[in-house]
């Protein structure tokens, strides 16, 4: 006879716990196990049948592994909770009768509880840590904008407003920074830390209002954890790359505005003397140390005579024989003679060119104007490489003023309005400086080279400014066809290319039309209508529209009557499961309708230059 198992005693009743349950568990208030499941990681699960689980009831709530909350009941931060919980009831008691005394006792030992055990048992490694912390730093640099108010302290925003400045600064001294995106959320950073990609978000230097509909008792423990989580880290950094941490804050800079300029990086002591305790050695009866042995040896090296020309050729050998160890020998295959031999070795992989130069902005020295945003450029030019300075309004600390010899390029964001007053040295200045717009340094900076400062001269329409993160192969770039090289198109002022324009370059945009209109044709109606009416607004015939669409279809037809791929996919389906079929499908589904989206945007593209080219044809 088998054995009998008892209803709401195995399988899922016991494997999950609801929430209710797991707090009657842990003797413990909602904010109290909410505040420890998300110090200790442990999210809500989702069990397969929810009736089982709840042993019948088909009630809505929120259930959690029961392993998870016996392993909540042996952390220690809820007994330090459940400390703090006694102690707010006899504080409070105290001040109810006026026993001040012991009010003030009670305060002084008030329990408090640290997360470095917490930071241990969740990043058990050093790389899992830098893997993990694009959600802190966001988080950082959020509560470093926002004011204090009775809910977040002064203190919490200085402290985050330190860290985002110590990150900034490793950033700046290891020139780690990859990729930036101006949006309309903030500023989008990329940067690579021990071989590892981490993104973060820093909102622009706006009014921040926290919304009453927010709970902030939430995000004050992300932080909390937050805060811990850098310190190991930035530690760890810091240490790493030769440097002390935390760096020193010069409080009159700080005062002053100067943002990060207020810390300075020092290079860590690697030559300080370590106090070592002497081990004394009795030998025949007298007591020598360690200390005396050294002096020995310092005695002995300095009186011995200088050493012979076959040493000196011998400690030559060995050296060499040190190089040459050090670079590989690569030796052929025994199995295939043919086979290469050159094998990449830590040398040759040292000298191949980096895909961005950490020394992009070296050679040039930028100026910032007063409506230009200081921390994000300074942040960007100082990381690679580049000299920059600012008025006083921006704050305190710049190295140099607008009067400087040296400065290459000034960053500028207001109209061009000219000077009637402009002195000649200021005209001879004005000459020899680039005036360029805030998006040329960040797209300088995507791009990996120094792109040309025309097409962002001040007061000129700037290029579109693509994000440089994650776009799918074969995504619609608008670029393409508007630059050559690195020269970009020039303005539609211009006119000296657009009176050159004759009716072959119209048939051929009216060509390229309509081939973008066929791609969009195929099996999406809403695409369909979206090209007709571009079609139309472009001055295209109906009826030779509607005939490259028919051949479009033909053509697509017979492909798929006649292509082997198509038949080898049909196959391939019907050897799929039902899911991994729908899931190919959606796949497929979602392929065609970026096509569509793209071939779409390439249309818009064509229709509104060749409208442009019309508007200065009339005009001329």
């Amino acid at each position: 006879m088998g054995r009998l198992r008892t209803k709401g005693k195995a399988g899922a009743a016991k494997a999950y716990v609801t929430r209710s349950s797991a707090v009657k568990r842990l003797q413990c208030s909602l904010a109290d196990f909410r505040r420890l499941c998300i110090l200790k990681g442990i999210f809500p699960r989702e069990p397969r049948n929810k009736k089982k689980a709840n042993k019948g009831s088909t009630a809505p709530t929120s259930f959690y592994y029961a392993k998870d909350i016996a392993y909540l009941a042996h952390e220690p931060v809820l007994k330090k909770l459940r400390e703090h919980k006694a102690f707010a009831k006899k504080l409070s008691r105290a001040l109810g009768r006026g026993e001040w005394s012991s009010a003030k006792s009670l305060e002084d030992n008030k329990p408090s509880y640290r997360l470095d055990h917490i930071i241990k048992e969740r990043y058990p490694t050093f790389i899992d840590a830098v893997r993990d912390i694009d959600d802190a730093l966001c988080m950082i640099f959020l509560f470093a904008s926002l004011p204090s108010n009775s809910r977040i302290p002064p203190s919490l925003i200085e402290n985050c407003a330190r860290l985002a400045a110590e990150w900034q600064l490793y950033i700046m001294h290891s020139r780690s920074l990859r990729k930036t995106f101006l949006s309309i959320k903030g500023i989008y950073y990329q940067a690579e830390v021990m071989d590892q990609s981490v993104t973060w978000l820093v909102p622009y230097q706006f009014t921040q209002n926290i919304p009453s509909d927010v709970d902030v008792r939430v995000m004050l423990t992300f932080l909390e954890l937050y805060q811990t989580l850098l310190g190991f880290v930035f530690f760890k950094l810091y240490t790493d790359a030769g440097l002390v941490y935390p760096p020193p804050l010069d409080t009159q800079k700080d005062e002053g505005g100067a943002g990060v300029g207020a810390f300075s990086l020092q290079d860590a002591n690697h030559n300080a003397t370590l106090v070592v305790a002497a081990k004394e050695v009795k030998v025949d009866g007298k007591k020598v140390s360690s200390k005396d042995v050294r002096q020995t040896i310092k005695h002995i090296v300095a009186s011995a005579p200088p050493s012979s020309e076959g040493d000196m050729m011998m400690v030559d050998t060995h050296t060499n024989a040190a190089e040459t160890d050090e670079e590989f020998v690569a030796q052929p295959s025994t199995s295939d003679p043919n086979a290469p031999t050159i094998l990449p070795t830590l040398q040759s992989l040292n000298a191949l060119p980096q895909t961005i130069s950490a020394d992009l902005f070296a050679p040039y020295t930028f100026f910032l104007s007063r409506e230009s945003s200081r921390p994000i450029f300074e942040f960007i030019v100082r990381s690679f490489g580049g000299r920059i300075g600012w008025p006083p309004s921006s704050g305190s600390g710049s190295p140099f003023d607008e009067t400087d010899d040296s400065i290459t390029h000034v960053i500028i964001d207001r109209p061009l309005v000219g000077k009637p007053n402009e002195t000649a040295e200021e005209r001879d200045r004005r000459f020899r400086r680039k005036y360029v717009q805030p998006q040329w340094v960040v797209d300088c900076l995507n791009a990996g080279k120094i792109l040309l400062g025309e097409p962002y001269g001040q007061g000129k329409t700037l290029p579109p400014h693509l994000s440089p993160f994650g776009e799918y192969e074969g995504a619609y770039d608008p670029t393409v066809g508007l630059t050559h090289g690195d020269i970009t198109i020039t303005e539609a002022g211009d006119g000296d290319e657009e009176d050159v324009s004759s009716s072959a370059d119209d048939d051929t945009e009216d060509d390229a039309a309509l081939k973008a209109a066929a791609a969009v044709a195929a099996e999406d109606p809403a695409a369909l209508r979206a090209a007709e009416l571009a079609a139309e607004a472009a001055g295209i015939d109906y009826g030779t529209f509607e005939k490259e669409v028919t051949k479009s279809l033909t053509k697509a037809k017979k492909a798929d009557a006649n292509g082997q791929p198509d038949r080898e996919d049909d196959m391939n389906k019907m050897m799929m499961s039902n899911k991994k079929r729908k899931l190919y499908e959606r796949m497929k589904h979602g392929e065609k309708k970026r096509e569509a989206q793209r071939a779409n945007l390439e249309l818009k593209k064509l229709t509104i230059t060749k409208e442009r080219k019309r508007v200065l044809k009339s005009t001329s």
